[in-house]
């Protein structure tokens, strides 16, 4: 019970971090929702380190997907869905962290959260910078994409993957090039949300079949 309890305090911190930033930020909706999409990403190590046994993991991450998509029907916490654009972002986003958990959270959890923090970290700050800074923008599937943007995806996703990476294996290879280039790939596929699926599971498959194997 304490533990869920801990986990359930840290969503309530971002979501509060969240309500207080858009609160004095109203015409910031994107940079809003980027907070929940980044500060959920620690949620997996923690909840790691509590030792919380994959079944109870799977059904609370059924839970906040069943209550995220009765909010995508009913916007009840507006937060989450501010967006620009027509997006399944947050129901993908549940979907392919239920996946991970259930590919490799006792068989792989080094895969596992380098496939979320890729997700998380990766995708919301190459959002956050590109919409900050204005550089060379070009439009994929109907969604717009900048050079500042993709050059953070990459960044970070090479940082995420031989950081964790490197605390597995104690070396550096090519292999952690190939999955961040991949990574940054997919991520240009954002059309309906649907790099919030494809992203995570790709980096997670192919951590685990480069890195892990």
């Amino acid at each position: 019970m304490i533990k869920f309890t801990v986990i359930l305090l840290y969503l309530f911190l971002i979501f509060l971090i969240s309500i207080v930033f858009k609160k004095y930020n109203e015409d910031n909706k994107e940079i809003v929702r980027k907070i929940i999409h980044i500060g959920i990403g620690p949620l997996i190590p923690i909840a790691q380190f509590l030792k919380i046994n994959q079944n109870s993991a799977l059904i609370f991450t059924g839970i906040v997907a069943l209550m995220v998509f009765t909010n995508y029907n009913y916007k009840l916490f507006p937060t989450i869905e501010d967006v620009e654009r027509k997006s399944y972002g947050t129901l993908f986003y549940c979907l392919s962290l239920f996946i991970l958990i259930y590919l490799f959270w006792d068989k792989d959890p080094y895969a596992l959260i380098s496939g979320f923090f890729i997700m998380t970290f990766g995708d919301g700050l190459a959002g956050l910078i590109g919409k900050s800074f204005n550089s060379k923008s070009w439009i994929f599937f109907e969604q717009k994409k900048s050079l500042y943007g993709t050059i953070t995806m990459f960044l970070t996703s090479l940082i995420v993957t031989c950081s964790i990476g490197y605390s597995q294996q104690n070396s550096l290879n090519l292999n952690y090039f190939t999955i961040a280039f991949i990574a940054t790939l997919l991520e240009q596929f954002s059309i309906l949300g649907i790099d919030n699926f494809i992203v995570p599971i790709s980096s997670a498959l192919f951590f685990n079949f480069l890195i892990t194997s």
